[in-house]
């Protein structure tokens, strides 16, 4: 354990107000509101208005977790933001949002580690807080995948929509709080099941690529189920058993929102009940590296499940393969 540890002061969210509903993909494509439900859990998704792009999300989450921390734009040292829908190439979600907010003093970037890029980028914001050269750390994830979503594409369509939450990380005034430890993998051997074909340098935009519809996400979704109901219940259960932890130690596990039979099968390996497991997929589907922290919205926020010296695991999956798990004792 680092004798320095960051903690999560204050945490934002932007959902956007247009929903859509299962029954509204049933006019769509052919699908049925019980398959979705039965088979993910999603009920419903949110949609952001065309003309608004990732950082419009970001800028607004990030602005309420500063003001629910009475802290200003000019105080912030670092921006990090977890997406794989910038609103561009270049420049990087992260200035855009250094602007939006005027946070004159911060310098920052965007993480790209599909739905894993809020864990990836919590835990990168948590070193920089833990190598004591930053005090304030803000760490966003933001994905507009209404934009990279097919609609004739019953198999990924249903599963996705947009959102975006933040936190502000900061130096934990007490030993023994905050973010405790974490677990991180890649594997690119899983590149081919889950990925854009096009739009990079790779394949730049062309008549063939546009007609091909490959500007859109491609999923194997056996192949991803497999892989992830696997890797995200063994990450979780290994950062337990490394800090001398059971199921029944941990107040809450916050999972990525992919899948709810994922989640099931995450929290059965961990002995955790379903009733210490925050879900809000059936609200907001899966919204890449926005599903963590709009699950810690709900329970700080909202429901304010979480009192000083809880155990939380948070765990995610994404594309990349990446996958990982952090252990954090909150402080409040």
């Amino acid at each position: 354990m680092p004798d320095r540890t960051a903690y999560i002061r204050s945490v934002g969210r932007f959902v956007p107000e247009t929903r859509l509903t299962n029954q509204d993909l049933e006019k769509m494509v052919e699908t049925s509101d019980e398959w979705i439900l039965s088979r993910t859990g999603i009920r419903e998704r949110r949609i952001l208005d065309p003309g608004l792009g990732n950082s419009y999300m970001a800028v607004r989450a990030a602005r309420e977790c500063l003001e629910r921390a009475g802290v200003g734009a000019e105080e912030v040292d670092a921006i990090i933001v977890g997406t794989v829908t910038p609103d561009m190439f270049f420049p990087s979600t992260a200035c855009l949002v250094q602007k939006g907010l005027g946070a004159t003093r911060a310098w920052g970037f965007d993480l790209s580690a599909g739905c894993s890029g809020f864990v990836f980028s919590l835990t990168t914001g948590a070193q920089m807080i833990e190598a004591g050269r930053y005090q304030k750390v803000l760490v966003i994830g933001s994905d507009v995948m209404s934009s990279i979503i097919d609609y004739q594409d019953r198999n990924t369509c249903v599963l996705f929509g947009d959102g975006a939450g933040a936190v502000l990380l900061e130096p934990c005034p007490e030993p023994g709080h905050g973010i405790l430890d974490f677990i991180q993998h890649v594997s690119g051997a899983g590149g081919e099941f889950l990925h854009m074909k096009a739009g990079g340098s790779l394949r730049p935009a062309s008549h063939e690529t546009i007609q091909n519809r490959w500007h859109y996400a491609y999923q194997e979704g056996r192949q991803v189920f497999k892989f992830a109901v696997t890797e995200m219940a063994n990450v979780s259960v290994q950062i337990l058993e490394r800090n001398g932890l059971k199921g029944e130690d941990i107040a809450l596990f916050i999972p990525h929102q992919a899948n709810l039979r994922i989640i099931d099968a995450a929290a059965s390996r961990m002995g955790i009940d379903m009733s210490r497991v925050v879900i809000n997929i059936d609200r907001y589907a899966n919204t890449t590296a926005g599903t963590i922290p709009l699950c810690l919205y709900d329970v700080t926020v909202e429901d304010r499940r979480l009192k000083k010296g809880d155990y939380v695991v948070m765990a995610a999956f994404g594309a990349g393969f990446t996958w990982g798990s952090i252990l954090l004792r909150w402080w409040e």
